[in-house]
């Protein structure tokens, strides 16, 4: 069912219903999962959200923008706050064939002059629109609209600016005739009395709207004993308590220097993509973007917990009811590769893939990483991926991997770095250029010097000192597998491994990442860490 037809049944509907305001995606997503059945897009609360005032200070292409986000969040029909129409009658029929092609619902147009006030701040009676004139506008709106089900809705100001009941109702009249299919009557009273006089004089059927922001304070039941109040419209409190909640945290944060006292209080990151259907994105991206085929991997798992000094392989340690090696699998699966290789040592035993090649290196006690990784270069036969079985990742990281690899054809490797040395006995790279975004990743670096254990490059390099994060891709296999053979392969340190890579001529390529990233597990801050950030 259209949107359109969704608020015209509500419309119609012998009962009433309510309607919250909303003023970008996130608050429309929101409203929808609290229950409501439809919105108020708030003239006030969407200027107030861009920071100028309620006073025909943004354009309505502005406010379209701002539509289009909304209208895309969520599934509910939307009733847009129209102003007076940005204009004459003209701007007016612009405004809903516009909002009409962006699949809004509904326009409410108020009969003040353009531009208008907000009306909790209108004292002029001549603030309000010819009755004709207005009358003139709806007609054209009615005659230029396509779908039949798009409502229009005509908002009665007198009682705002004081001109009174018998105003309304002379207005009211008109407006119907001339094809508004509800009616909006404002009052900026803290109680009702001019809203009830006019219904009890007015006696025409049709649905009218309320806004209660002034006399919140009546009882529903009490508002809508008159059958004809169809919507009642909760305006502008959403956009009021993000500003509450806003100063308390800034202020909060300020005050102590820190952001530690205020974390338990707001939401998590992970609700905030949740909101964002970041699940839905990961879905698709497995069913659409399957670019890994023709890549293989490898997960290094041979060494102990140390510092942890957990009992069992760090690649086993489990956050939120998932292992590392979990993870690690399902986001290579997610990017098309299947043919993954573990090779593991401490407590093999535990570590069970029957579905993965499985690779035992059995000297995992007295050999290093590089010597864990030519045991499984000696049979790899396509580019592949080689990581860290501790090592915690977003995973867009590998798709960034790939990218790097489309752009850099020449890379013989591909290393993921971070600017921060966070890393236990970590080691550093120097670039050859500086990269203009730390948090941008992608960008395609050569590294040109290892240290502190690798002698002083003859280029020293101009950019800046990064460290290696524990993700790499192997492109040019081969060469690297010819490198792994040698002889003190044992003892040799990934570092060292990179320094005789550079002095072979191979071209190494740095993805820089931010930390918040990619994570080394070296501690119980590391594993709190991934379990609030990551999925």
């Amino acid at each position: 069912m259209s949107k359109t037809k969704k608020f015209r049944e509500l419309l119609n509907s012998k009962s009433h219903f309510f309607l919250m305001e909303a003023h970008n995606g996130l608050s429309a997503k929101i409203v929808e999962e609290a229950g409501f059945e439809a919105i108020w897009a708030s003239g006030l609360s969407i200027t107030a959200s861009l920071g100028v005032r309620d006073n025909n200070e943004i354009s309505y292409t502005q406010l379209l923008d701002v539509l289009e986000y909304m209208n895309d969040a969520c599934d509910l029909p939307i009733l847009v706050d129209g102003d007076t129409g940005y204009g004459n009658f003209n701007n007016a029929c612009r405004l809903l064939t516009k909002l009409e092609q962006t699949g809004i619902a509904a326009v409410c147009i108020e009969d003040k002059k353009f531009p208008k006030t907000n009306s909790f701040l209108e004292t002029k009676l001549d603030a309000l629109a010819d009755p004709v004139e207005f009358s003139g506008k709806i007609r054209a709106m009615k005659a230029v609209q396509t779908d039949p089900d798009f409502s229009v809705i005509a908002r009665l100001e007198s009682l705002i600016v004081g001109a009174g009941v018998a105003d309304a109702i002379k207005r009211a009249e008109m407006y119907l005739d001339a094809g508004a299919d509800a009616l909006l009557v404002h009052s900026k009273l803290a109680n009702p009395k001019d809203i009830f006089e006019f219904l009890g004089a007015f006696k025409r059927e049709t649905p009218i709207f309320i806004v209660p922001t002034k006399y919140y304070s009546i009882p529903v039941k009490q508002l809508t004993k008159d059958p004809r109040i169809s919507g009642i419209i909760w305006a502008n409190h959403n956009v009021r308590s993000c500003v509450t909640a806003m100063q308390q945290v800034c202020a909060k944060i300020y005050k102590d220097n820190s952001i530690a006292n205020v974390e338990g209080a707001i939401a998590s990151v992970s609700e905030i993509f949740r909101l964002q259907k970041n699940e839905e994105y990961l879905e698709m991206e497995k069913e659409y973007m399957p670019s890994g085929s023709g890549f293989g991997a490898v997960v290094l798992a041979a060494g102990a917990s140390e510092t942890l000094d957990y009992s069992k392989p760090k690649s086993l340690l489990t956050i939120k009811g998932k292992t590392i090696l979990d993870r690690q699998i399902e986001a290579l699966n997610e990017i098309g590769i299947s043919d993954i290789s573990i090779v593991r040592g401490y407590k093999k035993e535990e570590i069970e893939y029957p579905e993965l090649t499985i690779i035992d290196n059995d000297k995992w006690e007295t050999t290093k990483v590089m010597y864990t990784l030519s045991l499984y270069s000696a049979k790899a036969k396509q580019p592949y991926f080689a990581l860290y079985g501790d090592v915690f990742f977003k995973r867009y990281l590998l798709r960034d991997i790939l990218g790097c690899i489309d752009d850099h054809a020449d890379a013989d490797l591909v290393l993921v770095c971070v600017k921060e040395n966070y890393i236990n006995n970590g080691f550093s790279l120097k670039l050859n250029n500086d990269f203009d975004d730390l948090f941008h990743a992608g960008n395609g670096v050569e590294v040109v010097a290892v240290c502190p254990d690798c002698p002083e490059p003859s280029s020293s390099g101009n950019g800046d000192t990064v460290y290696f994060s524990g993700l790499m891709m192997i492109n040019n296999y081969s060469a690297i597998g010819e490198l792994l053979k040698a002889e003190d392969i044992e003892s040799l340190s990934c570092s060292g491994f990179l320094c005789r890579a550079i002095e072979q001529g191979l071209n190494i390529v740095s993805i820089v990442s931010s930390r918040d990233s990619i994570v080394d597990i070296n501690s119980i801050n590391d594993l709190l860490k991934v379990g609030e950030v990551y999925e």
